[in-house]
Formats: structure tokens, C-alpha cells, sequence
């Protein structure tokens, strides 16, 4: 299988276009063409378009609540991809991959907003799924948050993490 899609996909391209505006610190713009491709993709739409706009949404809210609604859709979405369609955007993309990183989203949302059982809950989620990430840098990564956020919960912290992607306060 080639490394590179079997054909173009234009709303993933859109969707990166928008990530890497709210990385470079526009979020307002970004927020806004994410959510017009939203109302265009539908929530019946392609689950994987669906579940990576979504997780990366979530991450342009500072509000919790905000980040956790758009992490609910992530993962949902994630739970209708097939591995076919993972590996017709990238040969090298497994559907598996992306749970580590969207259970730990879900932990950090709900560690915020105070419901510490719940993301306890997405913290031993995120360790379960935790050996299919690659051991590269991204994974090392994942897995440092992971702890980071699993020590914030048992403190009972709800304090936004430094290392949190997204907009600062």
C-alpha cells in the first residue's frame, strides 16, 4: 500500500489549513472555518473527517464544558472509523492510535470540571490503549500527559495544565 491517499481529500486538507492557523495563534479564524466544515461534513458525515475536526475543535476552546462536547464527537466518531478508512487518508494510520490521545482528552475535561471519577475513568482508558502508540517522540509525549493529568486528578486539581494543547488563558 502507498504511503499517500487514493485520492485527494480536500475537507482533511481544509481541516489541517485550520489547525495549523489555530497552532499559529489565530483561534478565532480557526474556530470559525472548523465549525463551517462542521455544518458541512454533518454529523452523520465521514467519521473520520468527523473525529479528527472534532478532537482538534476541542482544543481551541479554553472553556472545559466547551472542550468536552467537542471531545464527546471526537470519540464517538473515532468509534465508527474503519481501519480501511484510516488507512485510505494514510497507509500508515491506524484508527487504534488515536484513542491514548482521545481518552486523555476526555480525563483533562472532565479533571477540570471537577468530575474526577469520570476522568478516571478516561485516564485508565488512555493507559489501556497507551502501548498502541508508536514509540517516537508524539507517543513519549502522550504518555508524559497521560501521568500528568493522572497526578492532577488524584490531587484534585482542576487547574489548567501549561503543557494543555490549545489557547492559553
Amino acid at each position: 500500500m502507498s504511503t499517500t491517499p487514493a485520492s485527494p481529500d480536500p475537507t482533511m486538507e481544509a481541516i489541517g489549513g485550520a489547525v495549523t492557523e489555530g497552532r499559529s495563534g489565530d483561534v478565532r479564524s480557526a474556530r470559525r472555518r472548523l465549525l463551517a466544515l462542521w455544518s458541512e461534513i454533518g454529523v452523520t458525515g465521514d467519521p473520520l473527517q468527523r473525529c479528527s475536526l472534532a478532537h482538534y475543535l476541542a482544543d481551541l476552546y479554553e472553556d472545559p464544558a466547551q472542550a468536552l462536547a467537542w471531545d464527546v464527537r471526537a470519540l464517538d466518531a473515532a468509534d465508527a472509523v474503519t481501519e480501511q478508512r484510516a488507512q485510505e487518508h494514510h497507509a500508515g494510520l491506524h484508527i487504534a492510535g488515536f484513542y491514548p490521545s482521545l481518552h486523555l482528552n476526555l480525563a483533562d475535561d472532565y479533571r477540570r470540571l471537577g468530575s474526577f471519577d469520570a476522568a478516571a475513568e478516561h485516564i485508565d482508558a488512555a493507559r489501556e490503549h497507551a502501548p498502541r502508540l508508536s514509540q517516537d517522540a508524539y507517543g513519549a509525549s502522550l504518555r508524559t500527559a497521560v501521568e500528568e493529568v493522572a497526578a492532577a486528578v488524584s490531587r484534585r486539581d482542576t487547574a489548567r495544565r501549561s503543557s494543555a494543547p490549545g489557547p492559553a488563558a
